[in-house]
């Protein structure tokens, strides 16, 4: 199958929302990517994270003040890298971060589901490793877990530049994630195996999705 599935209608009445998530590395946003180009909406939490604690933000503000120097750059504003250093190493910190960040973004992400609606995209897909804790999940009709094996984690993680600690660290601080999100998910897609095979399960989901909501 091929070309523009989310041109198809639903008879839903409303524009068919899909949650996608699961563990850093595994392939959340290639997933979106190739739902964009069959014609979905996507809303990304990830970047809107990073504009909420951009400079001239709040949450930048907030962040500063509760994390200290440890996360300022030289100019001052927050320095990311070292922030993940410190919240992917220690969990209560990483909950307090999100206890900052996830209130700023979680209306820009209803804005962003708004928008799509109000555009008439026949589908829309909400990215976010927090989809389910973050109450998103029960926003969406169907929730897309995204997983792979250990060795493609890392090998993924590792094509983005992370080092092998870092990478390590990052994998622990999601340790049992996509066993806890099971029962909240719709379809489980293991991306383990080769693009193209991924894809097209991507492609079949989509076309299953359409045809459940029509």
């Amino acid at each position: 199958m091929s070309g523009r599935l989310a041109g198809r209608e639903t008879n839903t009445g409303r524009t068919l929302r899909i949650g996608v998530t699961g563990p850093i590395g595994c392939g959340k946003s290639q997933v979106v990517r190739w739902l964009a180009e069959l014609g979905v909406a996507v809303v990304d939490a990830d970047a809107i994270s990073r504009s909420v604690t951009s400079p001239g933000h709040p949450a930048h503000d907030v962040i500063l003040r509760r994390f200290g120097a440890a996360v300022a750059g030289p100019d001052g504003t927050l320095d990311r890298a070292a922030l993940g250093r410190i919240v992917f190493a220690d969990a209560v910190a990483l909950r307090e971060l999100e206890s900052i960040v996830h209130p700023a973004v979680r209306p820009r992400i209803l804005e962003a589901i708004d928008k799509a609606e109000r555009d008439g995209a026949p589908a829309v897909a909400v990215e976010a490793i927090k989809l389910v804790e973050g109450g998103l999940a029960a926003l969406c009709d169907e929730v897309w877990l995204v997983v792979c094996d250990p060795t493609a984690q890392m090998e993924r993680l590792a094509g983005r530049g992370t080092s092998h600690a870092d990478a390590e660290q990052r994998i622990a601080a999601h340790s049992g994630l996509a066993d806890r999100l099971r029962p909240a998910a719709t379809r489980v897609l293991d991306t383990t195996g080769e693009l193209a095979a991924s894809r097209a399960m991507v492609t079949e989901a989509l076309a299953e999705a359409i045809a459940g909501a029509r």
